[in-house]
């Protein structure tokens, strides 16, 4: 057991050290191809950032896994590490996903076509027959088939990338996000003994160091800050959505049965997919575009009651934090369907404490 420790944090480290190689030199190309982000109206920074450091995540966490599982393969010349259809499949989607992040961050790509590729590729994954197949509780449902697995699948899949992708609104928030959830996959992976995708998730999260340190700490006016583009964000959604589904997946033949599968996957999720869906539902409300971009996320809210954004950063994920520990409590001593009903009434009622307090202060700002 101690050897797969070492291989894991091995892998960790050698992504992070391939990040911490690539990020410069990425900064370097988008300065001579002037590939930056440029402020506007929505976003929240003032100054044009490079806007291409995801582009280093997928190659950083293929050369960490694939060293790592090389020197498995050569200590345990028994073990055998096999390429199955799921695998196959997850990687051609990873590229697809990569690729298009890619060539929206170099040339821009409508909404639409992101969207149609995004459920492509989702959609090879139940064709592989990797697909949510049981909800363990949840709205009193168990089993489900097929028929209804695949396209659910399919659905969550693209939600959470396109959460994280939306999350990815002021520095550090969608890395920080996802470097949580994946450390809570990885213990989750780590408890059923699959050690290889414990390798991997630690291959992923290791490159998020390197990036963490250049976007929140990298100084612009040296030309050392970047930001992920989509090419990370979505990148870092399709990985997280495919775990999801993977570890939520009742096959026993890979994992012993346990009823605590989808409540401890979605918890890791909850802050960015809970903000998706309050966005849409106030679109609705308010009957504009669904697609249209606007400054109602978490991170704007919090900041216009004064927050900086390295304390919005914080507090986001202290409340993602919360939730993992409350779910956790809770579901010891409940059932799932409470714990779902909690953690709603939990995020309405800290959005609605937001409101009260930025009412309050653009009140005494207009009788001052």
């Amino acid at each position: 057991m101690s050897f797969f420790v070492f291989l894991t944090i091995g892998a960790f480290f050698i992504s992070m050290i391939c990040g911490f190689i690539a990020i410069p030199y990425i900064l370097n190309y988008c300065k001579d191809k002037k590939l930056y982000d440029l402020p506007n109206a929505r976003k929240i920074h003032r100054i044009k950032v490079p806007r291409l450091g995801g582009v280093a995540f997928m190659p950083s966490m293929i050369v960490a896994s694939l060293i790592a599982l090389f020197v498995l393969k050569h200590e345990y010349q028994s073990q055998r590490i096999e390429i199955n259809l799921w695998s196959l499949y997850f990687m051609i989607s990873l590229i697809m996903i990569y690729s298009i992040g890619l060539i929206d961050d170099l040339f821009g790509l409508s909404a639409n076509i992101k969207f149609v590729i995004q459920v492509i590729a989702a959609s090879l994954l139940p064709a592989a027959g990797l697909y949510i197949n049981n909800l363990y509780g949840l709205f009193g449902i168990y089993e489900i088939s097929f028929w209804i697995g695949a396209p659910l699948t399919v659905l969550i899949i693209v939600f959470i990338d396109n959460a994280m992708n939306l999350i990815d609104g002021i520095d550090g928030l969608c890395a920080s996000l996802s470097l949580l959830a994946l450390c809570g996959f990885l213990y989750l992976f780590w408890r059923e003994g699959l050690v290889v995708y414990c390798i991997i998730i630690a291959g992923l999260a290791g490159v998020l160091i390197p990036y963490l340190y250049f976007n929140l700490f990298g100084q612009i006016e040296k030309g050392m800050k970047i930001f992920m583009g989509d090419s990370g964000s979505l990148t870092l959604g399709f990985i997280l959505g495919f775990l999801f589904v993977k570890f939520t997946m009742d096959n026993k033949a890979v994992m012993p049965y346990c009823d605590d599968r989808l409540v401890m996957s979605y918890s890791l999720l909850i802050v960015p997919t809970f903000d998706v869906v309050r966005v849409v539902i106030h679109r609705l409300k308010t009957h504009r575009p669904l697609f249209e971009a606007d400054k109602n996320h978490i991170h704007h809210k919090l900041m216009n009651i004064g927050l900086n954004m390295h304390q919005t950063l914080m507090v986001i994920l202290l409340f993602a934090v919360s939730f993992l520990v409350l779910n956790n409590v809770l579901y010891l001593l409940t059932s799932i369907n409470v714990v779902f009903i909690a953690d709603i009434f939990i995020y309405t009622l800290f959005h609605l404490t937001i409101n009260l307090i930025n009412s309050h202060k653009k009140r005494e700002e207009s009788l001052a």
